[in-house]
């Protein structure tokens, strides 16, 4: 990966958090100042012993800290991250976050989470309404599938058409590994030669599906020419659009992975690239570069599905899928606790692999799209019911509103002490796994 990519990959992550950050942090200013509850900090980031940017306006201080693992607001008399324990041994004051009514704290704590899953929905509706949906259908993949070695371990090969996952229809082609993944599917059925195979999915293949953060098949197609890279041995040749290459030094190679997989082989050589123009058959006689580039953008043949949406229909569009994407996350995430395909150590991942999420090079329609995923795992990580998260206040709120007794605030300081050492512990152990896997890319 060149520095280009990674900084374009990190400038993405960097953004996409900083937009979910904020509206989350606000998602708690709102509501407690809606309450008259003093907000002493509102931070972009953490910021242990200096802050790269500080403002005072009013009771607030607005800063910009150097640590980008979130943010937080400071509420005055709310037992949090900063275990500010001398404001907490004065008496409660009216301004204070402890002084007001349960059901008034439990909005400001689930305002955060609220405002996460509203953005996610306000982005998916959007989204529909400015590009609308396109997808490749199954039955669109009409040259068959590319299989890549953990498909062929299951007996799929180049050229086979997928029908059906456990006998029943995918709409999208792209949609065929999570329908894999969270059916947790024992068998596939392809075409091949006209016949139709059942091919089981064996034990282990879930789990290596989801190691390996890519599709096992992608769609097959022929080398038709879109355009020539300058420079290259293809634009010196003459390479024009419309072009079909198919073959090198007399091997028919008629698909673009056959052709791009031979090609590798003739570093700094000489080489003979068949191509069809019109009706006639041309020999290019071409010498590649030291990286065995040919130089030619292959064209698109396929026909995708677009389905448009206005204002009015993008709405309940995009509320249906927010709500699909947290059943599918929540789904994947119970998959590592009781699924025996499933290996924590290989599913969980740091910044690093979310980084790798976004694409390559700055894309405003996918960074849109991981960005509202992101605040739907930032909304449902936020709820769960573990102490110095928001889930975890709510559990002793809800708890305080039913039973009609708080819990001490000496518990709710060890609560938060020890759900900062599960957080940390397990954002250690997430990136972690991420400098490993790097690591042993090199052995």
């Amino acid at each position: 990966m060149t520095t280009e990519v990674i900084l374009v990959k990190a400038g993405q992550l960097l953004l996409s958090l900083s937009i979910l950050v904020v509206l989350h942090e606000l998602g708690h200013f709102i509501p407690a100042k809606l309450f008259k509850t003093r907000v002493e900090k509102f931070y972009l980031f953490f910021d242990p012993w200096f802050s790269l940017f500080k403002i005072k306006k009013g009771e607030t201080e607005y800063g910009v800290g150097w640590l980008p693992l979130g943010g937080y607001v400071k509420i005055s008399g709310m037992i949090d991250e900063s275990m500010d324990k001398e404001q907490l041994a004065q008496p409660p004051q009216p301004w204070e976050f402890r002084a007001k009514p349960a059901w008034q704290r439990l909005i400001i704590m689930i305002g955060g989470v609220t405002v996460n899953i509203i953005l996610a929905f306000f982005i998916y509706a959007m989204m529909l309404w400015y590009w609308g949906e396109s997808y490749l259908p199954t039955t669109g993949a009409k040259y068959g599938i590319v299989a890549d070695s953990l498909a062929q371990s299951i007996g799929m090969r180049d050229g086979d058409k997928i029908i059906t996952i456990d006998n029943h229809h995918v709409e999208a082609f792209d949609a065929i590994p999570g329908d894999v993944i969270l059916h947790e599917a024992k068998s596939i059925q392809v075409e091949r030669d006209g016949k139709q195979l059942n091919l089981p999915i064996p034990e282990g293949f879930i789990r290596q599906l989801l190691k390996q953060k890519a599709p096992f098949a992608l769609p097959r197609f022929p080398y038709i020419a879109d355009s020539t890279k300058p420079g290259t041995a293809a634009a010196k040749v003459g390479v024009q659009k419309g072009d079909q290459l198919i073959a090198v030094n007399g091997i028919a190679l008629p698909y673009y992975n056959e052709f791009a997989k031979e090609i590798k082989k003739h570093k700094n050589e000489d080489v003979i690239v068949s191509v069809i123009r019109g009706k006639d058959t041309l020999n290019l006689a071409a010498k590649l570069n030291d990286k065995s580039e040919f130089g030619v953008y292959p064209k698109d043949p396929f026909e995708y599905k677009t389905k448009k949406y206005t204002f009015l229909q993008s709405i309940p569009a995009g509320f249906s899928k927010s709500i699909n994407k947290l059943v599918s996350y929540v789904q994947q995430l119970r998959l590592i606790f009781v699924s025996k395909e499933v290996k924590v150590s290989e599913s969980l991942g740091g910044f690093g692999s979310i980084a790798n999420l976004f694409p390559e090079s700055w894309n405003w329609m996918m960074f849109w799209e991981m960005t509202a995923f992101l605040s739907i795992i930032l909304a449902f990580m936020n709820i769960l019911p573990i102490p110095a998260l928001d889930g975890g206040h709510v559990l002793f709120l809800l708890y305080e509103i039913i039973t009609g007794r708080k819990p001490s605030e000496k518990f709710l300081e060890y609560a938060q002490i020890g759900g900062m050492v599960i957080l940390f512990s397990l954002l250690l152990f997430a990136n972690g796994l991420d400098i490993w896997r790097s690591i042993s890319k090199f052995f």
